[in-house]
């Protein structure tokens, strides 16, 4: 799947969320904001590779409904870097595969 399209799914089905809605546990990782700020930082490392910087810590916002926003943009980020389509594809099987354990 292409990764525009995957984070265009994901924040379909989390972009209405409220606070407490992210709140929610989410297994091991702790909650489904902690989950999808986990995504997005993996994104963000990805695109710091392509880029050939170094890594850096993306901040964890107040409100968790942001995280949508910082998805989108760390995927911009990446894919605007050009990075091989291995790693667009890993980033995309990797958004997939938070939104399904977001249920």
């Amino acid at each position: 799947m292409d990764l525009r399209r995957a984070v265009d799914l994901f924040v379909g089905q989390t972009g209405h969320w409220t606070a407490s809605r992210w709140a929610q546990p989410a297994g091991a990782a702790g909650t489904r904001g902690d989950l999808t700020h986990g995504l997005v930082q993996r994104i963000a490392d990805r695109a710091a590779d392509a880029e050939g910087e170094p890594r850096r810590p993306v901040p964890r916002l107040v409100a968790d409904p942001a995280l949508t926003d910082q998805l989108r943009v760390v995927a911009a980020d990446l894919i605007a870097a050009n990075p091989p389509a291995a790693v667009i594809a890993e980033a995309a099987a990797d958004v997939q595969a938070v939104r399904a354990a977001l249920g």
